[in-house]
């Protein structure tokens, strides 16, 4: 297993970033431990988690991810061996990004993580009735405090994003080191044009979300097979679709190559995306791990990602 580690800001992280949301929803605190523990057996350092999940499941109020990986941190006493990104603006008694609002999500973050730090603070949904100015100012603040190392956005507009960025520059403040985009074989056109290049123009790290599609890029979902997942929909759409049967088919043909699984080529295909740092997937179990920790060691052919990327066109 590799060791490379690779810049976000002035972070360093392993090149596969391990996302928290199954955590306190599929994957109960016992299962997520081993998980995390796994992850971590190989040099993994890099968790994404945000302080909404998993509030869709009934019976939860969100932030239950962020407790599960304070626990495992405070059990194994790792923190300071650990990158944390989370994120602000879902939570249901924390929407939005009003600065008042941020400042105070940020500290109930916090409290479920148990540290004293945000090592990467994201945005999670860009609220464009709160001027740019106000939001990088409340972040900058958090910086400013020792409570953010660095800040990143996810789901925003080229425009906002960048409009932010100017800001952080004419006024001194702390700037966006990274980008979550939804980002993946079958959903290319949120982040590949004027997105994807701000984030080129300013330096940006990428870490895609969705990096396996919901698990139809794990090559378990196939024609014909019934769809059970908790993810169903999502899945149920892709495999309906042309591009969706082209991209398992190129996918199939890469991994086979190489002896590799589906899901490590359609990670390993991310990865080699300009801009992208660190491509985000979560495992609900340890047997999920391999293929998605496999991604460190898997490069492909100029010839591999030309024939991914056609398949996966419009």
């Amino acid at each position: 297993m590799t060791t490379t580690t690779h810049s976000v800001g002035d972070l360093r992280v392993f090149p596969l970033c391990l996302g928290g949301n199954v955590f306190g929803w599929t994957a109960d605190e016992a299962e997520s431990f081993a998980v995390l523990d796994a992850y971590a057996a190989v040099g993994g350092d890099f968790l994404d988690t945000a302080d909404s999940y998993t509030a869709w499941v009934e019976g939860n109020s969100g932030g239950e991810s962020e407790t599960v990986i304070g626990r495992w941190m405070a059990s194994r006493g790792n923190r300071d061996a650990i990158v944390v990104a989370t994120k602000v603006g879902a939570h249901p008694d924390f929407k939005g990004l009003a600065a008042s609002t941020i400042k105070r999500a940020a500290e109930a973050s916090l409290r479920r993580l148990g540290t004293d730090r945000i090592d990467l603070y994201y945005t999670h949904f860009d609220d464009e009735s709160v001027e740019v100015s106000e939001i990088v100012t409340a972040l900058d603040d958090l910086v400013r405090e020792g409570k953010v190392r660095e800040i990143g956005a996810s789901n925003i507009s080229p425009a906002r994003l960048e409009a932010s960025l100017d800001f952080s520059t004419r006024e001194n403040k702390a700037r966006y080191v990274a980008l979550q985009p939804h980002y993946n074989l079958v959903s290319r056109d949120t982040y590949e044009g004027e997105l994807a290049a701000v984030a080129a123009r300013h330096g940006l790290a990428a870490m895609p979300y969705f990096g396996l599609a919901a698990g139809f890029l794990t090559g378990k979902y196939r024609p014909g097979t019934e769809v059970t997942s908790a993810r169903s929909g999502r899945v149920a759409k892709y495999l309906e679709s042309e591009r969706g049967r082209r991209v398992l088919a190129a996918l199939d043909e890469v991994a086979a190559a190489h002896s590799a699984e589906v899901a490590t080529v359609a990670l390993a295909w991310l990865a080699a995306q300009p801009t992208v740092v660190a491509p985000i997937a979560s495992a609900r179990t340890t047997a999920q791990l391999p293929a998605l920790l496999a991604v460190a060691d898997l490069a492909l052919t100029d010839a591999e990602l030309a024939r991914l990327t056609e398949a996966s066109g419009e």
